[in-house]
């Protein structure tokens, strides 16, 4: 396992959609491993493929509190089947350090992929898990939290994330 460079802002690979996972390989076992290692590491509770450079239609996601054993969940070709209600919250997002905004999502989403095991399965989510669900499911089409907040604060958090590239450049 190793820990992957997580792309911020305004990197363009964000923006790319990921492509289908056509069968589990030893290869994307040894991503699926990165990627833990890696949002452990951050920390955060969720990262999708696209974050660390690679266009693949998966995402993982632990909401444990820290005082709670690892619930590690893999999704390999998510699709989202349903979503319900509406809600704002505060979302935060490893390609963004720093930047917390509100974002509007749905209350509880019915999502169907597969496992680490190649199996599909559904579940039906709400409160954190459905944010992180609909959040790490918007990675892989190219879309960020940016792209949910009104015009002002997208032009604040874009000169946020610019001076940080640039000081890091």
């Amino acid at each position: 396992m190793a820990i992957r460079t997580i792309l911020h802002y305004p990197d363009p690979r964000l923006r790319q959609k990921a492509l289908p996972v056509e069968r589990i390989t030893p290869e994307i076992e040894r991503l699926i491993d990165d990627m833990a290692e890696t949002m452990y590491a951050a920390p955060g509770v969720g990262l999708a493929a696209t974050q660390i450079g690679e266009p693949h239609r998966i995402f993982i996601i632990d909401i444990a509190a820290e005082d709670e054993p690892s619930n590690l969940m893999v999704f390999v070709n998510p699709e989202i089947l349903s979503k319900v209600g509406e809600e704002v919250g505060a979302e935060g997002c490893l390609s963004f350090p720093g930047v917390s905004e509100e974002i509007k999502r749905a209350t509880e989403v019915r999502v169907r992929a597969q496992g680490r095991d190649g199996k599909t399965f559904e579940l039906a989510a709400d409160g954190l898990l459905a944010v992180a669900i609909q959040h790490e499911h918007d990675h892989l089409d190219g879309v960020l939290m940016i792209d949910r907040v009104g015009m002002l604060k997208k032009r604040i958090i874009q000169r946020k994330m610019q001076k940080r590239a640039d000081a890091t450049s």
